[in-house]
């Protein structure tokens, strides 16, 4: 399967979808899937513009209005993520994702999706450690402080998606910290001087992601948020995945304490498993068994939508056999799916879900993992039937349009106030 990813959007849609159609009539290949790594700007009407947290002259209300209103349609199943630029009260709306116009689904605060067999998982906004224990205590309409602390991740997403088996890709807006080291950090410094304070100190990136990465191993990473192209490879200890609180940590500068001295360790890794490496001594004595195959994470960051930018790029992605509900796939496009697991997990956790700052406990890795697997069976049991057999997303779910969109004429920046508009709070129901 081909899939587009895109770095920030910026609310630039009709560009993104223009130049993935440019790349495919220049290289004859047809784009299956587009993820868009956070900073998407779903904004409705100049009422979400307003809880947007970025300086007046960034206001603007670009693209999206009209793929909400039905004007124009997404030729792409396009699956997005949050970052710290966003129509926040949009997508509190679809908190555990959803369609946020047709054929444009929201992964939601934190979540995951199968399509074509694929497990598609990621998580929304940024880290800051000071809200990162707190529960989701925003309230419309948001002020100053809340248009911030509405997109910062939350231990309780964490958490939640620290359960998952290993997706085979991970989309987030934030960068895992320290994976820079991961990487050409030079050429990274050379693009983006300013960042070489926060490396120097470890505060590039998010502690909990790094925890995410080092516990799931997916197979790809894809981020944004920092406006520049980097590529990163982080080689795992053992081939295998190993359950154990890593990202779970109620405290997430904890989270790297123990792997700190395996940021500079990835080239030393490979050498010691380097064939090339056996001496003349070392042959005559026996012959050793190669030793297993690290597995890695590919990471990759993109820039923003903008010329000259290296913002956008399609990778094919082998897609293994998953149970899909209907007949076999066909030019139609791929299918989005629910993923069991991670129904399982959102009904195991949701007694913990707080709408308050003050989160309540959670329950220990091992406890939390014998809850999931009594609901997995609950989620076969009763959600399974109601989708055919299958788990596709469509069969139950449809886009609504929950508030009115502008007018066509009426795109542009933001000119004088306009109050804050609420909609629905959407909760799982099974």
């Amino acid at each position: 399967m081909k899939v587009a990813i895109q770095g920030c959007c910026h609310g630039d849609l009709d560009a993104i979808y223009d130049h993935i159609a440019n790349l495919e009539s220049q290289n004859g290949y047809k784009v299956d899937l587009l993820l868009i790594c956070g900073d998407f700007q779903a904004m409705r009407n100049w009422s979400d513009l307003t809880v947007m947290a970025a300086p007046e002259k960034y206001k603007e209300i670009k693209d999206f209005h009209k793929y909400y209103s039905g004007a124009s349609q997404a030729p792409i199943l396009t699956i997005v993520i949050g970052g710290n630029h966003e129509a926040s009260n949009y997508l509190w709306e679809l908190y555990y994702g959803g369609w946020l116009a047709p054929n444009i689904y929201f992964l939601g605060h934190a979540g995951s999706v199968i399509v074509n067999g694929l497990r598609i998982s990621g998580a929304s906004g940024i880290y800051k450690d000071h809200d990162f224990r707190f529960g989701h205590h925003e309230k419309l309409p948001y002020d100053k402080s809340a248009q911030r602390s509405i997109y910062h991740i939350r231990e309780y997403c964490v958490r939640k998606l620290s359960l998952l088996p290993q997706p085979d890709i991970f989309i987030s807006h934030d960068w895992p910290q320290s994976i820079e080291h991961y990487g050409d950090l030079r050429g990274l410094l050379r693009h983006k001087r300013h960042l070489k304070a926060d490396i120097d100190a470890g505060r590039l990136g998010s502690p909990p992601l790094m925890g995410l990465l080092k516990t799931l191993k997916p197979k790809w990473w894809f981020a944004a948020h920092l406006h520049t192209r980097f590529e990163a490879t982080v080689p795992h200890d053992d081939p295998g995945r190993v359950n154990n609180e890593t990202a779970l940590s109620a405290n997430p500068d904890e989270i790297l304490i123990e792997d700190d001295d395996l940021v500079d360790k990835p080239a030393t890794i490979l050498l010691k498993n380097n064939p090339d490496e056996v001496t003349l001594s070392d042959e005559e004595q026996h012959v050793q068994s190669l030793p297993p195959k690290l597995s890695v994470t590919n990471f990759l960051a993109l820039d923003k939508c903008l010329p000259k930018r290296r913002f956008l790029e399609v990778i094919d992605i082998p897609t293994p056999a998953f149970e899909q509900t209907g007949p076999p796939l066909s030019s139609a496009g791929p299918t989005l799916s629910f993923d069991p697991v991670w129904l399982a997990i959102t009904r195991a956790f949701h007694p913990n879900l707080s709408l308050s700052r003050v989160q309540a406990a959670f329950p220990s890795e091992i406890h939390a993992r014998a809850l999931v697997e009594h609901e997995l069976k609950w989620v076969y049991e009763h959600v399974r039937p109601k989708l055919d057999g299958g788990w596709a997303i469509l069969e139950c779910q449809k886009f609504v349009a929950t508030a009115p969109p502008i007018a066509l004429v009426e795109s542009g920046r933001m000119k004088g106030g306009t109050p804050q508009c609420k909609g629905p709070f959407l909760h799982i129901v099974m």
